[in-house]
């Protein structure tokens, strides 16, 4: 090839504009997809005598308890006052699952992992033992009870009293031990070479979506204008009089059905039947009335079912688990529009800010989230309308959705995104 014809090229550094980290006055920021930083302090843990201490690596200020999330490695390093007489210093991660029947004396516990690395051994290191040493162990993303393969489930306590009950524990922790020779045995045996701390195991998850914008409410009795991004779940209530005709009822909600924890839940509700059965209902509707200025009658809540089954078994064909119901959000209503057959509300289900997980299924405990609307009058034999009970299974996350300023998921490793859950399963009544 001839370069004969090329023309001759000097670059010019006085054109090339300048840059700045944050926009200017005249500039607008269309994306921006920065890495969290992770925290940078320590969580120090002593042994009783101060000899021996723990520390974990990017941990937040003044926290109680260290924190880790799904496949985090656990980075710290074992401190040494002094290491005479010190033969060998480990660091071991440990998690368990116990499960215990109350009534039926049944227990189970599961090992959720075990994770165990000797830093410094006089056996094998020729070079003395060190101050400080430093250790890195990954936390496993999955555990098997023997039968299945389940995600590690996050740090969780719950119980119901009474009999039969049930109490479940998961729990964490990591520990030093710092093992001495014979010398120094009276030291190990007060508690002087050992130092643990427990640690909340949180794996965090987000949607694969972001919430819906709200729907079209037209001001026919065709209600809202249909779009992919709501679903439409329909119940009935049925009129108790031969002459009252039945209410149809439509719930809305976002098609994912997977929702976090921080934000509200966004609905869309819908009565149609004739004018007379609508005003009948009126009274045992959503929103405040005469008949009940602090009371609802129609109700939509958020509900957590949490099962123990501790002994795996059938008897008389029916599963022997425990199940509490709780109730975790609920839902205000707006009245949104009404014609002379129809009757529709808006609203969001208010989540209890004192969540901090989602649902999850570990070995014999499973954690589980629904949607209800329920209808249920003070005097039945009074009400014009048969009670009526709609459960939704939804999930919910740690986080919401996030995006890089061009509507596009953020991507983290460390981060899951729920799937749609099934279709709807009956929850035990409360």
């Amino acid at each position: 090839m001839s370069t004969t014809s090329l023309p001759s090229y000097a670059p010019s550094f006085a054109r090339i504009p300048s840059y700045s980290a944050e926009p200017h006055e005249y500039e607008q920021r269309l994306a921006l997809n920065r890495p969290a930083q992770r925290p940078a302090g320590d969580f120090v843990k002593q042994s009783k005598g101060g000899n021996v201490s723990l520390r974990l690596f990017a941990q937040e200020d003044n926290v109680s308890l260290p924190v880790y999330g799904g496949a985090a490695a656990v980075e710290g390093a074992v401190d040494l006052t002094k290491t005479d007489g010190v033969n060998a210093v480990e660091v071991k991660i440990e998690g368990s699952l116990r499960l215990r029947e109350v009534g039926e004396g049944g227990t189970t516990t599961h090992k959720l992992c075990l994770s165990k690395e000797t830093l410094w051994s006089k056996d094998t290191d020729s070079e003395s033992c060190p101050t400080s040493l430093k250790f890195s162990l990954m936390l496993p993303t999955t555990f098997s009870d023997g039968k299945n393969t389940y995600p590690l489930p996050p740090t969780h306590d719950v119980h119901m009293s009474g009999v039969p009950g049930f109490n479940a524990t998961i729990e964490y922790g990591v520990s030093a031990n710092v093992v001495k020779g014979k010398a120094s045995a009276l030291l190990q045996r007060i508690g002087n070479g050992t130092v643990s701390t427990p640690f909340i195991y949180h794996p965090r998850s987000r949607p694969a979506v972001p919430l819906p914008e709200p729907m079209y409410q037209s001001q026919h009795a065709d209600g809202f204008t249909k779009s992919p991004d709501w679903r439409c779940w329909d119940t009935t209530l049925v009129a108790r009089t031969s002459g009252g005709k039945d209410i149809q009822c439509q719930i809305y909600l976002p098609t994912s059905r997977v929702f976090s924890i921080t934000q509200s839940i966004p609905f869309h509700i819908m009565f149609s039947s004739s004018a007379f059965s609508l005003a009948a209902y009126l009274p045992y509707g959503p929103t405040a009335t005469v008949l009940a200025p602090n009371k609802q009658f129609t109700r939509i809540r958020a509900l957590r079912q949490s099962t123990v089954d501790v002994r795996n078994a059938l008897i008389l064909g029916t599963k022997t688990d425990i199940w509490r119901v709780d109730t975790i959000g609920e839902a205000e209503f707006r009245h949104s529009g009404d014609g002379a057959d129809w009757l529709a509300f808006v609203g969001e289900i208010q989540l209890d800010p004192s969540l901090k997980i989602g649902g999850f299924k570990a070995g014999g405990l499973s954690v589980k989230d629904f949607i209800e609307f329920s209808m249920i009058p003070p005097d039945p034999v009074k009400c014009p309308f048969k009670e009526a009970r709609l459960v939704i299974p939804i999930r919910l996350t740690t986080d919401p959705w996030s995006s890089n300023g061009l509507m596009l998921a953020v991507a983290d490793s460390d981060i899951s995104t729920p799937s749609t859950p099934s279709e709807p399963q009956q929850p035990a009544s409360m």
